[in-house]
């Protein structure tokens, strides 16, 4: 069987993205591989063997476009009010709670929050298929 084990994202500014992952999901440089035109840096913690893949284009000035796409990476916490208040208190403008119900029961419990360069990363509390 196929084993997931990153996912890639291209980003602008490296300093401002591992300060962000780090500050945001815990998530420290595992690897750092330069090439001629091109850095690629994997982020992981030790929740999950699943890294977070960053490519930074040497000379890129603009913004990437996202597309219509892409939609999210999600990460899952265990206290996700606690969560929530971190980064509020970071200063990582978190958007608001939201509580997804689905037959009447908890379906998820989540909120957003925005990477330097756009991205959408949702955060999801520890509950049902969300472990």
């Amino acid at each position: 069987m196929a084993k997931m084990i990153h996912s890639m994202i291209r980003v602008l500014d490296e300093a401002r993205s591992l300060d962000f992952y780090a500050k945001a999901f815990g998530l420290e440089m595992a690897d750092r591989i330069a090439f001629e035109t091109f850095t690629l840096i994997y982020l992981s913690n030790a929740e999950t063997g699943f890294e977070l893949e960053l490519t930074v284009n040497q000379g890129r000035k603009e913004p990437y476009a996202l597309g219509e796409a892409y939609g999210h990476l999600a990460v899952s916490v265990s206290e996700l009010k606690d969560e929530h208040a971190r980064m509020t208190e970071l200063g990582l403008n978190p958007g608001k709670i939201v509580e997804l119900n689905r037959d009447g029961k908890l379906f998820a419990l989540f909120f957003f929050v925005t990477d330097p360069d756009g991205y959408k990363i949702e955060v999801v509390q520890r509950h049902g298929r969300f472990q």
